[in-house]
């Protein structure tokens, strides 16, 4: 059975391959790996999603996010039904979506996505700033509003999650950084977390 990709057979032995990871990775409370991962999401609002289109090319959209459910772990966002993602979504609901901010902060959701229509799901998410996304073509029924029928709803149910938020403020965080630099010693900068499968569904019923 073949292993994963590697450049080198000569790791030093009792030392970790991949310092930045061992010494970064952690694997807290489940309340709190929730809880950082919502705190974090919701401070940067926008994400990038990736789908798949029809001939296999992994194509990524900016996305805002509309709301969230299953205690912070699933992810809303609207769509205009008639967009190219919907096409994809509609063919293979397989999606990663990344989060990444200014300060290196991140977080890798991997899920599947669904495209809601029913209106009450829609009402509950509308926001009226659609109406600059999705137009208004002055027909009285395509008006960028709660009924309009190209408003949708894409819900991502995640599948897997990691994420890396930061230990320190930014000046300690370079301060460490630095030190790494220096020393050849991997930085403890970042709280490095995962989340499986098992662990979003306790997530959801908590």
């Amino acid at each position: 059975m073949s292993g994963g990709f590697s450049n080198t057979d000569s790791i030093p032995s009792g030392q970790p391959a991949d310092p930045y990871t061992a010494k970064n990775i952690q694997d807290p409370s489940l309340k709190e790996k929730v809880e950082d991962l919502v705190n974090f999401v919701n401070r940067c609002k926008f994400c990038m999603m990736a789908t798949k289109t029809d001939d296999g090319l992994l194509v990524s959209r900016c996305m805002a996010l509309a709301g969230k459910e299953g205690h912070g772990v699933d992810f809303i966002f609207h769509a205009n039904s008639e967009s190219g993602k919907t096409d994809d979504l509609k063919a293979n609901s397989d999606v990663n979506l990344g989060f990444l901010n200014n300060s290196g902060e991140w977080a890798s959701i991997s899920g599947h996505a669904s495209i809601e229509t029913d209106r009450d799901i829609v009402h509950k998410y509308y926001s009226p700033a659609l109406k600059a996304w999705i137009g208004d073509l002055g027909d009285g029924k395509h008006d960028g509003g709660p009924d309009d029928p190209r408003v949708v709803v894409i819900k991502v149910k995640s599948q897997t999650i990691q994420y890396a938020v930061s230990r320190h403020t930014a000046i300690g965080g370079a301060i460490e950084f630095a030190k790494g630099v220096i020393t050849g010693e991997a930085p403890q900068v970042n709280k490095l977390r995962h989340l499986d499968e098992s662990e979003l569904q306790q997530a959801r019923s908590a």
